[in-house]
């Protein structure tokens, strides 16, 4: 078990509700995932929009999610100013009964990298209106910092950029937040391409690993869902077990003291 925000949870991965080829796919797959904690864009869904087609859309989704009984983690996907993030943040806590908030509030659309200076400025107001805020920031120490300093209690930093599965590209980076920020906990957001991505994440030390490319445009989500699910349980006991340190001078497994040498005469 382990502690996220206000919850006590088994697993550490959340997962996403975008992109899959069916709803009936979507369902089975965050349920093989062993996942939680399901995050949802108030956009996509269009929960409690007017009448007509989109609302019934809308509707039929949130059902679906409802019906496997997880913790919902709202985000601002596609929102690019301060305002349009806390609008968002603020119609979500309505729509979903919860304080949780994934808020991203992008900065560039070619690697869709967060805004470090939106972020943090309406880091600071949904704090103050009694968000629990889980930004999705860069790996920058100083960013996290600052978030931690803004009431932040979970920070979110990329592996890479959003829907690139191209894992985690500056460990170095990552593992200098996990050092520096040990009591916040530490979730790797975006970028996961495969379950070795998650496992090298929970061995240097996060809390868990927020997905939903890897999973859902896989040619088989379910089967790739369970693959995460063993990867992070595997990732975390190994970095609870301890790893030995890395050396360049080979040393045998086998000491030669006291073994015993064969002659033949």
């Amino acid at each position: 078990m382990w502690q996220l925000a206000n919850k006590q949870l088994s697993s550490r991965l959340l997962i996403g509700s975008a992109l899959y080829p069916s709803p009936d796919i979507m369902q089975k797959a965050i349920t093989a995932s062993g996942s939680e904690v399901v995050t949802v864009s108030l956009r996509r869904q269009n929960v409690g929009s007017a009448n007509g087609a989109a609302n019934e859309g809308g509707h039929d989704f949130w059902q679906l999610l409802q019906q496997l009984n997880l913790n919902i983690l709202p985000n601002t996907a596609g929102c690019h100013s301060v305002k349009e993030a806390i609008t968002t943040a603020q119609m979500a806590r309505e729509v979903f009964g919860t304080n949780w908030i994934k808020l991203e509030v992008i900065g560039d659309e070619y690697n869709l990298q967060p805004d470090p200076f939106a972020l943090l400025e309406a880091t600071k107001e949904l704090v103050s209106q009694g968000f629990e805020v889980f930004p999705y920031c860069t790996d920058d120490l100083v960013l996290c910092q600052k978030l931690v300093e803004a009431g932040c209690k979970i920070l979110m930093p990329w592996g890479s950029p959003i829907g690139t599965g191209k894992g985690l590209l500056n460990p170095y980076a990552l593992k200098n937040i996990r050092e520096r920020l040990p009591d916040i906990t530490l979730i790797v957001d975006a970028g996961i391409g495969l379950p070795s991505h998650a496992t090298q994440a929970l061995e240097m030390g996060y809390d868990g690993v927020l997905l939903n490319t890897a999973v859902a445009q896989a040619a088989d989500p379910i089967k790739m869902a369970e693959a995460f699910k063993h990867a992070l349980l595997a990732g975390r006991e190994g970095f609870e077990a301890g790893a030995i340190k890395e050396r360049n001078l080979a040393k045998p497994s086998t000491p030669t003291i006291g073994t015993p040498f064969w002659h033949q005469s």
